[in-house]
């Protein structure tokens, strides 16, 4: 299929009448110049074309992570694989060994936050103890004087007076004083009673809090070691990251592999050759009616009679300049069958259905004229004479068009012929 027409429509003609008695145009010159065409139904599309080269849509060019020498490659060109196959190997007893030592380290760590922890919960359990020893015992006894100044002032309270009046009211602010004496101890015992072993106790939690927080960020820093010792190894290792095809094997067993410093050295180039893709340049004109998910056929030019059907994927919403010419990148994917023939490169070219009808009345592009008020008219064959009738189209595709309304099946229209 080329372009600007995608259409499995059968238009049926009809023999002008051979007799001048049942021509409807009157005369062998008329008949000359026109002819009958009958409504049929059909399908129709519209399509635009574009050319290119057959990509792979899905690559990848594997290489190592770290540097090292390569041990084995467990495949070959041409060789189909599947995702997570191993494909290559470095030498990685190095890496083997620091992935231990990492071990060991963080297990040493762990046994050294344990370590911290105890001596955390050890030192406050000591700074426990020396508090409450000092609430069930001096604390007591200061809440029992305490009690004892009250009881001794409420004595002093309600004894009658004397004729020394003046050595009762003594005792009576002695009293008083030895009560607050008593509650300002007791205050002091209860709110502030640090005394030089508690302020021991609490340095030696705050030194085990210190130590379990040095512990626990030293554990941090083993464990990140330990990850990136696993990371080294595992990047000793190249994989299938999907199902594909060996396409290139750039190095040997026992080659030196450097370390990937600015870029990775690529040592096996892999493909999927069940999708590909077309890219093809449109013409800015042919672009505004193209939109992803349209389906699209494409013929490939070394494999002539052979159409694969794909999808448009991307539209490049940036024009490049050719010769004068604004085009736009089209992106098509399509699967590929397998032992199809087709190889990456391949030239081709994809008609893109941008409308399509199934089904519908269709007449040929130049049944159609205009009246002269700008009505789209058709001349319709009624009783061997011709008459005038206003139709309302759909699309075309330059060869023929689709009628919505104004005709129906089996009639006959009347088409000019081109003049040579």
């Amino acid at each position: 299929m080329r372009k600007g027409r995608i259409i499995g429509v059968l238009l049926l003609c009809l023999a002008l009448a051979g007799s001048t008695a049942c021509n409807p145009f009157g005369g062998e010159e008329e008949e000359a110049s026109r002819r009958l065409v009958e409504v049929v139904r059909g399908d129709l599309a519209i399509s635009v074309s574009g050319s290119g080269n057959i990509e792979v849509s899905d690559e990848g060019k594997l290489a190592f992570g770290v540097g090292g020498r390569i041990d084995k490659i467990y495949v070959e060109e041409s060789d189909k694989v599947t995702g997570g196959d191993v494909l290559a190997r470095l030498d990685t007893d190095d890496l083997e060994l620091a992935l231990t030592q990492a071990r060991v380290a963080l297990a040493t760590q762990q046994v050294a936050v344990t370590q911290a922890q105890i001596a955390l919960d050890t030192a406050e359990y000591n700074l426990n103890q020396a508090l409450e020893i000092y609430a069930s015992s001096e604390i007591i006894v200061a809440q029992a004087e305490v009690d004892a100044a009250k009881a001794f002032l409420q004595l002093m309270l309600i004894q009658s007076p004397t004729a020394n009046i003046t050595w009762n009211i003594l005792r009576l602010i002695d009293a008083q004083a030895r009560l607050d004496v008593a509650e300002a101890v007791l205050d002091a015992m209860i709110y502030d009673y640090d005394t030089e072993e508690v302020d021991i106790k609490k340095m030696e939690v705050e030194v085990a809090e210190q130590s379990l927080e040095l512990a626990q960020q030293s554990l941090e820093q083993v464990q990140q070691s330990l990850e990136y010792a696993q990371e080294q190894l595992d990047e000793a290792t190249i994989t299938a990251p999907f199902d594909g095809i060996v396409a290139k094997i750039y190095s040997e067993e026992g080659d030196v592999i450097p370390p990937p410093v600015m870029a990775s050295q690529v040592i096996i180039y892999l493909v999927d050759l069940t999708t590909m893709e077309l890219n093809v340049e449109l013409d800015e004109v042919d672009t505004p009616g193209v939109k992803p998910g349209q389906g699209a056929i494409i013929d490939v030019d070394a494999l002539p009679g052979v159409e694969f059907e794909g999808e448009v994927l991307t539209i490049s919403p940036v024009a490049k300049e050719e010769a004068g010419v604004i085009l736009y990148e089209v992106k098509i994917g399509f699967n590929v069958p397998e032992d199809s023939g087709l190889k990456v490169g391949m030239s081709a070219e994809a008609d893109i259905v941008i409308a399509e009808r199934n089904d519908v009345l269709l007449v040929p592009d130049r049944a159609i004229t205009e009246d002269s008020e700008g009505n789209q008219v058709v001349k319709v064959v009624v009783n061997e004479q011709t008459e005038e009738r206003q139709v309302v189209t759909g699309i075309s595709d330059g060869f023929d068009t689709e009628i919505v309304s104004g005709l129906s099946e089996g009639e006959v229209v009347v088409v000019e012929r081109r003049a040579r």
